[in-house]
């Protein structure tokens, strides 16, 4: 779980954030960092704040001083949907519009936010893994068929997938979807090609965009994922393949996975694959 944190670039909070706050997280197994110790390169540092709040799990402010910027930051927080735990040194740092948010007044101890930090962190570390069961994914229905030219064998794979929040309360903003297979897939969503890149996670995987059926689904509610794949499975090209035999019949198996990020962060659901593909399907 990863904890973004906002609080002034200032070293006076050194050691409200390496002891109070980073030794906390790190001791319920919560990653928590600040800009300034990420190394990033392309993008400025407001827009690489804007991608960490984004990514995080749960927004860690301090708004000690009233410092503008984490303001800021912390109302493009609030505007994602994203999960915040205000601190402060004192009562009045926290404006009237901001004291029904779960906030800890922390005082001149360090002791005393490491101690209020770590019950409130692992009550919501629990809120928000709850939270990840809202919405589910699962593997609906798939259908193959083997088209076999004079130098290629190839499969065409129908995917269907259910999209459902089986819960009584409403689902977080769903605002992407993400296909994790290995290589040589490339797949179709109403006709139209799905972008796809090397996953930064494992260089053999493709991640292949989803466009979402919806921008969220209400409680009790479900949505449907189709989706088109291709690959190439033999081929004849070259002295050393010309003679293969193609096979009337394929299997392929595999584990592939969905990835949805939402604006409460970025759950994974692994799905095992086991399709047949033959020229005659019925």
């Amino acid at each position: 779980m990863f904890a973004f944190v906002l609080m002034p670039f200032d070293s006076a909070f050194d050691g409200i954030y390496k002891l109070g706050i980073k030794e906390t997280a790190e001791k319920l197994g919560i990653r928590a960092e600040r800009v300034d110790e990420q190394i990033f390169h392309k993008e400025n540092i407001l827009e690489r704040i804007y991608g960490q709040i984004d990514a995080a799990d749960l927004i860690i402010a301090d708004l000690t001083g009233r410092n503008p910027n984490v303001f800021y930051e912390t109302g493009y927080a609030h505007a994602k949907g994203k999960v915040c735990l205000l601190l402060t040194s004192k009562a009045d740092d926290i404006p009237f519009d901001l004291k029904h948010h779960r906030h800890l007044i922390y005082g001149d101890s360090i002791q005393n936010l490491r101690q209020a930090l770590e019950k409130d962190l692992d009550w919501l570390k629990s809120e928000i893994a709850n939270r990840k069961s809202i919405l589910s994914v699962k593997l609906n229905k798939t259908w193959g068929l083997l088209e076999k030219s004079e130098y290629v064998a190839s499969a065409n794979v129908d995917l269907v997938f259910d999209l459902s929040n089986e819960t009584t309360v409403n689902s977080p903003e769903i605002e992407a979807i993400y296909f994790d297979t290995g290589r040589g897939w490339t797949f179709k969503q109403d006709g139209q090609d799905c972008a796809s890149r090397q996953s930064e996670d494992n260089k053999n995987l493709i991640s292949h965009f989803i466009r979402s059926p919806v921008r969220r689904l209400q409680a009790k509610s479900w949505a449907e994922i189709k989706i088109t794949g291709e690959k190439n499975l033999e081929h004849r090209y070259g002295a050393k393949n010309k003679d293969i035999v193609f096979k009337d019949k394929y299997k392929l198996a595999g584990r592939v996975t969905i990835r949805l990020l939402t604006t409460e962060g970025s759950f994974s659901f692994p799905i095992d694959l086991d399709i047949e593909v033959d020229e005659f399907p019925f």
